[in-house]
């Protein structure tokens, strides 16, 4: 069995092993491919029939060019990147990883929030460059501390990372509030299932934990922030174009929002040009909310057996049968 694994870098950088996938066949790893369609990816599948991706482009095109091709294994749950329905119809499995990160998302999230209101890593700064040293008071503070305590939280998404992030809110006194499709048993243990507009109006911070379907597309616009309280906060490590950064940026830049921290944006890796990238109380992070260690040793083991499933002809974690 040919594996080939064309943009390996991010699932490992060298602190973890390849020993899973190359215990199934003959592997081979591309640290990076380009994030563009281009005939490298064709080139570099050749012959193999497994290929393992995590934001490389598998298009119809390619797979074209690739007829040994059995299945694609995507090194994350997201599987955009895959052209589905011809994979399908060449009955080529694509398979993801569904859970493997659900406390680190939440723990970011949250974590995101506490940035927000105490910015330690911006006093962390100022101190090691002496200001602290040279002030004439005995502390100080650049921004308004916020204490989150008896606050209002409302998550739009209560799915599994939903629900951690609430029980974590929910052991630092904040109250939640959730809006969701699909109200589950779970969800009404840690939250208030409210409509969308109840909970913009009521939330001091805003959590998106949903997925980017056609009806959450840009569901933070100007006409819903309007709906939100005055000096919001929203925090989103969930799909970037869940924001119309544009009208994020004009929140921000008027004060309607007080501030937002991301760790995703529209295109990625962020343009130069990105218009959050100039917006006042905005941290932006590089999608890393998923990667710690442990996080991408669970990816490695779970596509690990999805290969392995494969090859006994019981394909699982397939997202386009």
């Amino acid at each position: 069995m040919k594996i080939v694994v064309l943009d390996g870098y991010t699932e490992n950088p060298g602190d973890i092993s390849w020993a899973p996938l190359e215990a199934l066949g003959e592997v081979t790893v591309y640290d990076r491919t380009s994030y563009e369609e281009s005939p490298l990816i064709a080139k570099r599948i050749g012959d193999a029939e497994i290929v393992v991706v995590n934001k490389t482009p598998v298009s119809r095109e390619t797979m074209v060019q690739c007829p040994n091709l059995k299945a694609i294994a995507v090194l994350a749950t997201g599987y955009n990147v895959i052209d589905c329905e011809y994979a399908k119809s060449r009955g080529i499995p694509v398979m993801n990883v569904p859970v493997y990160g659900t406390d680190n998302v939440s723990q970011f999230a949250v974590s995101l929030l506490m940035e927000v209101c105490s910015h330690i890593g911006h006093h962390n700064e100022s101190v090691h460059a002496g200001e602290w040293a040279n002030n004439p008071d005995w502390c100080y503070w650049h921004y308004p501390m916020i204490e989150v305590s008896g606050k209002t939280a409302g998550i739009i998404g209560l799915g599994r990372i939903g629900v951690n992030t609430a029980k974590i809110l929910n052991a630092m006194n904040v109250h939640v509030i959730a809006y969701d499709s699909y109200p589950s048993e779970a969800g009404k243990q840690v939250a208030e299932y409210v409509e969308l507009d109840e909970l913009l109006a009521k939330s001091d911070f805003i959590f998106l934990h949903c997925p980017l379907f056609p009806s959450t597309r840009g569901i933070i616009n100007k006409e819903n922030i309007a709906k939100m309280k005055d000096g919001v906060i929203i925090i989103n490590n969930s799909r970037g174009p869940l924001i119309v950064e544009q009208d994020l940026y004009e929140a921000l830049e008027s004060g309607k929002v007080a501030a937002a921290a991301v760790d995703v944006v529209s295109t990625e890796p962020i343009k130069p040009d990105n218009v959050l990238l100039k917006a006042k109380n905005c941290i932006i992070t590089p999608h890393i909310s998923w990667a710690t260690k442990e996080a991408r040793e669970r990816i490695m083991q779970t596509t690990a057996e999805n290969i392995q499933s494969v090859i006994d002809g019981a394909p699982r974690n397939v997202v386009n049968q």
